[in-house]
């Protein structure tokens, strides 16, 4: 883990977002999911990325259904690197749970890597670890993170 994440990790709480949650906060202004977003704006709590999130997220932008354009992506995936750190390596945490869907298994390596305090989704599969994953980081929804981020005390 890199100096400036345990710096941050002291500091404020660190959380990892599925890419799923990542589009309903910058994307579709999703009115549950907003409280989260205005906090990671206000630097009330970060989130960090890997390469492979991040690469995710750009191809996620990049699907028809989606109907954005080149210069509208690049402005996505600019917004949510603004808004996140990246981890440059993640060493893998023996003993984690597996996910049902390999595709989110990065984002259980990432929170478990950096010690997040949590793993923001909507998955199931990802959902269903909440137990198995409790001893490292909490897994929740975007409207529980928003609860949870409203009980933790200010800096």
């Amino acid at each position: 883990m890199s100096s400036s994440l345990s710096t941050l990790i002291l500091h404020k709480p660190l959380l990892v977002i599925d890419t799923n949650v990542v589009l309903d906060l910058l994307h579709f202004d999703d009115t549950a999911a907003r409280p989260l977003r205005l906090a990671l704006e206000a630097g009330r709590v970060r989130c960090v990325v890997t390469d492979a999130t991040l690469e995710e997220w750009r191809r996620v932008l990049a699907y028809p259904e989606f109907a954005l354009g080149p210069a509208q992506q690049a402005a996505l995936a600019a917004r949510y690197q603004a808004l996140a750190e990246t981890a440059r390596t993640v060493e893998v945490v023996a003993g984690l749970p597996l996910c049902s869907d390999p595709d989110d298994q990065k984002f259980i390596e990432l929170a478990a890597a950096v010690q997040a305090q949590g793993l923001v989704s909507k998955d199931r599969a990802v959902l269903k670890l909440r137990r198995r994953c409790a001893p490292l980081f909490r897994v929740m929804t975007p409207a529980e993170a928003v609860r949870w981020l409203d009980e933790s005390p200010p800096e």
